[in-house]
């Protein structure tokens, strides 16, 4: 398995930031997604991890929930910058 660099160009910016920002968690769940989901493709039984995927899923859909309700412009940014899809519920 080759390992890749997922978002190297954010995480450059981001490494001054501190990581209690919202932007920040977003950020770190969305590389562990990426690369969950670059693992499945390895290993399609892997049961445990999918559960831990979902569980990193409902967190980052938290997150986004709250900083969209607390700012819709840094929310439609991060979205963009990140490649993620707009939840439907809101």
């Amino acid at each position: 398995m080759v390992k890749k660099s997922f978002i190297s160009v954010i995480s450059q910016e981001k490494k001054g930031k501190k990581p209690g920002l919202v932007e920040f968690q977003i950020f770190k769940f969305t590389n562990r997604i990426r690369r969950l989901t670059s693992h499945f493709e390895l290993h399609r039984k892997d049961y445990s991890s999918q559960r831990g995927l979902r569980k990193i899923l409902g967190k980052r859909q938290r997150l986004l929930s709250y900083l969209s309700k607390k700012d819709g412009i840094r929310y439609k940014k991060l979205i963009n910058q990140f490649n993620i899809r707009q939840s439907q519920i809101r």
